[in-house]
């Protein structure tokens, strides 16, 4: 592509605003300095009858728990009873001389399945605030960026179950203190100290506990899960399942450069770039070896594990600059025919939307006299946070001791040892997802030992089916019918999610909403027809729902799967191989 030097420093230069923000923030340091670098309303419960509501006497209310209760009807800008919550910060440690905290809004659950549960939620990175996903993606009220006010959120997660989004590592959000995490083991640690206090102060001995989480937090709940298993104490660590969306599992080159021209080749209609331009790509990716790799091993069953060095590497093993640069031109490429493209949903254009948390997409935007939310003293009296910390949604300063996480990527070790042990992980993933690619996370899964195997031995292809619903209202609507593809074996669930960027509660709330039942053991398939448990009474579909139509998964050049084609079963066929 070409276009006037002036043109291209002027449109770079607008791309230096992702610096610190959610968006690049979620998985690191490398796409923030290549673009500096460069630039040098109200829910339908007529059947939603679970959803949580105020009530007359609190669960959770008690001595220890008095000093961290919310007004739920004096939330800033909510005009409506978001319910029974508690919110505050608690030491990592049992220390009376501690001095670091992590901060937490905790939402209560009355629907009458969720005795004894508790799931945790927890953004990635590393350093963004969880209250993004509680605020934009699954929490009991929601401000999505271009609308007008927060509403209701009739996906909310605490419908299902009771949910705590904690804001961690110290240094993010309202967590607060010393930094002293060198590595995961450390943030595991600092998180369980933490854990111990929150159940300790709203009397959850016992609890079944759930994680989830998305983007860097595929390192974050790996970690934390392993860890609470290990320990082997159910009174505060019974580790019951995972769920991760989009998530760092492995090396940055298997999830970003190495299936990048393969996704711009399929998605050619979002990429429309010149002739002369995808001509230098597809030849930078064959010198590098890209699709070539990618033909070779994301196969089902896997080859044998991925060899190191990977292609586009020096003799050192280090990643070539005209290699990564494929990944980066992509996206430079990409802002020059639309200069509101976001690496996180890729279908998303012009005009751009304001955003209360300061991020719309790829680039921050906050309208002259617009405060970021939870920014605000108003707020953050609200829910007893601290009045003297600026809350950014992304940390500016570093949440590591030295800038680097310096643990290996989940996959190795940590994210099979959850697997093994509870039988019960979920690996979901946007398609239009570009700041992690699906088919690097299928890399990530084939190159992964669980359960005594290798990787996926059958190919991802059941449909993944979310329930239809008589959800109205237009701030509330969400997608029903097939709606992706599912996987199972081991104890390990793949989805893919079509029409879904980065966040999938956001993008995709009811689909979000289906994987948190199965997770839970509410419903016990997801390329089935069954209904939400929230709400039976919806009609569902009566016609076979065939393969699964999300478009990960091919490991040609063309985009098509090498896999052998397998024979069309039926859709209780299809349930009992899910479930083998």
């Amino acid at each position: 592509m070409r276009c006037s030097p002036l043109v291209l420093t002027s449109l770079l230069a607008s791309a230096t605003t992702v610096l610190a923000g959610r968006s690049l923030g979620h998985v690191g340091k490398r796409l923030e300095q290549h673009v500096s670098k460069r630039a040098a309303g109200a829910q339908d419960t007529k059947r939603f009858a679970a959803l949580p509501r105020a009530v007359d006497e609190p669960l959770f209310l008690n001595a220890n728990t008095t000093k961290f209760a919310v007004n739920g009807t004096g939330i800033p800008d909510v005009d409506f009873d978001v319910g029974e919550s508690y919110a505050g910060s608690l030491p990592i440690s049992s220390d009376p001389d501690e001095d670091s905290n992590l901060f937490f809004w905790f939402f209560p659950s009355k629907n009458p399945a969720a005795e004894k549960e508790i799931l945790i939620w927890l953004n990635g990175g590393p350093g963004c605030s969880s209250f993004e996903g509680l605020l934009q993606e699954n929490g009991p009220f929601v401000w999505q960026y271009g609308t007008y006010k927060p509403v209701a959120n009739p996906w909310a997660w605490n419908a299902l179950t009771h949910t705590v989004w904690v804001e961690q590592p110290v240094g993010t959000g309202f967590s607060t203190g010393t930094i002293t995490a060198k590595n995961e083991d450390d943030i595991a640690s600092q998180f369980m100290g933490f854990w111990k206090n929150f159940v300790d102060t709203f009397a959850m001995q016992g609890y079944k506990v759930y994680i989830a989480g998305e983007s860097y937090a595929g390192v974050y709940c790996p970690y934390i899960a392993s860890a609470m298993l290990d320990a082997e104490d159910k009174t505060y660590y019974n580790m019951s399942g995972m769920l991760i969306y989009d998530p760092v599992i492995a090396t940055d080159e298997l999830q970003e450069p190495i299936p990048a021209v393969q996704f711009v080749d399929y998605f050619a209609g979002l990429f429309p770039f010149n002739d002369t331009f995808k001509a230098d790509l597809k030849a930078r990716d064959k010198k590098c070896g890209y699709s070539d790799f990618v033909e070779k091993y994301l196969v089902y069953p896997p080859k044998g594990n991925i060899p190191l060095p990977l292609p586009g590497t020096d003799a050192n093993g280090t990643t070539l600059d005209e290699c990564w640069n494929i990944y980066y031109d992509i996206f430079d490429a990409a802002l020059l025919v639309n200069p509101c493209f976001d690496i996180y949903q890729i279908a998303t254009t012009c005009p751009l939307l304001w955003d209360v948390l300061g991020f719309p997409g790829s680039l921050e935007y906050l309208p002259n006299g617009t405060t970021l939310y939870f920014d605000r003293p108003d707020v953050k009296a609200a829910i007893h946070a601290p009045a003297n910390v600026t809350w950014e949604e992304c940390s500016s300063d570093d949440v590591f001791v030295g800038g680097r996480d310096g643990s290996p990527p989940s996959n190795l070790k940590v994210l099979p040892n959850v697997i093994d042990k509870t039988q019960n992980v979920i690996i979901g993933h946007g398609a239009l997802d570009m700041i992690l690619l699906a088919n690097g996370t299928l890399l990530g899964i084939q190159n992964m030992t669980f359960g005594g195997k290798l990787g996926f031995q059958e190919r991802p292809d059941e449909p993944f089916y979310v329930p239809y619903n008589d959800i109205t209202t237009l701030e509330s609507l969400a997608a029903g019918g097939v709606f992706g593809t599912t996987h199972t074996e081991r104890g390990l669930t793949y989805v893919g999610i079509d029409l879904s960027g980065h966040m999938i509660p956001q993008y995709a709330p009811s689909a979000a909403f289906r994987h948190l039942e199965f997770l839970l053991g509410r419903v016990d398939c997801m390329n089935c027809t069954t209904p939400f448990t929230i709400d039976t009474g919806a009609p569902q579909s009566a016609q076979s729902l065939g393969l699964g139509t999300a478009p990960q998964g091919w490991s040609d050049k063309k985009g098509n799967s090498t896999c052998t084609k397998r024979k069309r079963t039926s859709v209780k066929d299809k349930m009992r191989l899910l479930r083998k």
